[in-house]
């Protein structure tokens, strides 16, 4: 038997397994808290390594390009080589990786072992999101994708925690060293919980897909990650090539035989409401955690320390509402959930652009609580209905191509973050002060999400309800 995505697929569709979702998403916390935790140590490791600390952003972008460029051929090594061995593997490759960064004499050698982490994450992600997928039934996918979802919200709380303590306390190199215990025991688990399944050996890689996706992919996520930190035209021409690339895989894998990904799954409404509504959900939310710590430092004139506990405000809403969110998606509906989400998260957007210096501190904790716990519901409900209506057989294509945006709307929530502060920096309609571009930004990103409520509401009234109330979608549903 192969793990082919017309027989196999369909078959290792059986019981609802907690243990599973639970060891995938540990796995997914190391990965995305190894994306952020080495900013507290920047530092740190400049001073070791007698360089700027400028210099040390590079360990960073390479490890995020790594994962996002890592993530369209995952697809295709699950169903090749089989799904266990391509996630074991993963974990593995991640934690010798961890090793290596620990072990790190000298930035080049650093930056070279964030690669290598950075294609064991990338692995991970995709496929072990995969195993859970091909394991759940439709009438349990939201509490699957329940599990799936609170590393993304988690981590970013504790990253700052956690490489700071272990910064100050210990070393940056503990940051990594970690990870092996962690890393080593996920490995185990997984030997023992990931079925087993032969790959389809004559599937075939498709090598042009693979480089025009993979080139695109790569630019876009250097062209954004300089946007966000320069007004420069290196990444203005970074991103413009990577749409090109992009827009040449588009057209490739639709002529194609044997494309890297079927883009047919797009064909369906839920899943297509990812790229559409979701994706500007998705970058919307991306940019608050960059633009708050600015407004409250360089605006408000706050510590960093002080900003930085303002800010956890918004990540204690996240995880506060999570219990809470599977039941609001049964009672209700994914649609009417989506519409809620994004036009609250709005709201609380256009009141940030209110605040000032004087407004006071529990009322800003309260507000950034409650646009924490609306950015929850948004995405538990993004990450389930994406899946909803799509067949086995798309299942690898559709979990590729998701996690692929889901990257790549992270780093253009920070770059439309920056550029609508560059772009309010001249004085205007805002005012004069230092409050002000932060003022216009929050304005702005109110009427970006407010194009993803527009998106939610053309979505079917029960778009996703085989999955939201057990029910079997009818062909309108699904496809409409």
């Amino acid at each position: 038997m192969s793990e082919s995505p017309n027989t196999a697929v369909a078959a290792t569709v059986q019981e609802w397994q907690p243990r599973l979702a639970l060891l995938v998403a540990s796995t997914f916390f190391m990965e995305f808290l190894d994306g952020t935790v080495l900013t507290t140590a920047i530092p740190s490791i400049a001073g070791d390594f007698a360089v700027s600390p400028a210099d040390v952003n590079i360990t960073m972008t390479a490890y995020l390009m790594t994962v996002a460029m890592g993530i369209p051929v995952s697809g295709w090594l699950a169903e090749r080589l089989g799904a266990r061995r391509v996630f074991c593997s993963a974990i593995a490759v991640f934690t010798l990786a961890s090793l290596l960064c620990a072990l790190s004499q000298d930035l080049t050698m650093l930056t070279v072992s964030r690669v290598l982490q950075g294609a064991g994450g990338a692995m991970m992600v995709p496929v072990g999101t995969l195993v859970v997928l091909r394991r759940t039934p439709k009438e349990d996918l939201l509490r699957a994708t329940a599990y799936l979802v609170w590393p993304g919200l988690l981590a970013p709380v504790l990253a700052p925690l956690v490489g700071g303590a272990l910064t100050t306390f210990l070393s940056w190199h503990w940051i990594f060293l970690i990870n092996i215990p962690l890393g080593l025991a996920a490995f185990l688990v997984a030997l023992r919980l990931v079925p087993r399944g032969v790959g389809d050996q004559a599937r075939r890689l498709d090598w042009f897909g693979l480089l025009l996706t993979t080139l695109g992919v790569g630019a876009l996520v250097a062209g954004l990650e300089l946007a966000g930190h320069s007004s420069g035209p290196l990444g203005a021409a970074a991103v413009a090539a990577g749409l090109v690339s992009v827009a040449g895989a588009v057209l490739w894998l639709r002529r194609t035989r044997n494309p890297l990904f079927q883009l047919n799954v797009f064909a369906t409404r839920t899943f297509r409401a990812t790229s559409t509504g979701g994706f500007i959900y998705r970058l919307t939310i991306s940019a608050v955690p960059f633009l708050l710590p600015l407004m409250f430092q360089a605006g408000f004139g706050w510590d960093p320390l002080h900003a930085g506990i303002m800010v956890a405000a918004v990540f204690v809403g996240n995880i506060g509402i999570k219990p809470a969110t599977t039941p609001l998606i049964r009672r209700f509906g994914f649609k009417p959930v989506l519409v809620f989400a994004s036009l609250s998260s709005a709201a609380t957007f256009a009141l940030c652009a209110l605040l000032d210096a004087h407004t006071p501190e529990p009322l800003i904790f309260a507000l950034l609580v409650c646009s924490g716990a609306f950015r929850s519901i948004g995405f538990s409900a993004y990450a389930s209905i994406q899946y909803s209506d799509i067949i086995p057989g798309q299942l690898p294509s559709a979990n590729a191509i998701s996690a692929t945006l889901v990257q790549l709307a992270a780093g253009a929530g920070i770059a439309v973050g920056a550029l609508f502060l560059r772009i309010f920096a001249a004085p205007g309609v805002f005012g004069p002060d230092s409050v002000a571009p932060y003022r216009g930004a929050f304005v702005a990103i109110t009427v970006l999400m407010l194009l993803s409520t527009a998106d939610s509401l053309a979505l079917h009234r029960e778009a996703g309800a085989d999955v939201s109330r057990g029910r079997t979608a009818s062909p309108k549903t699904a496809g409409s």
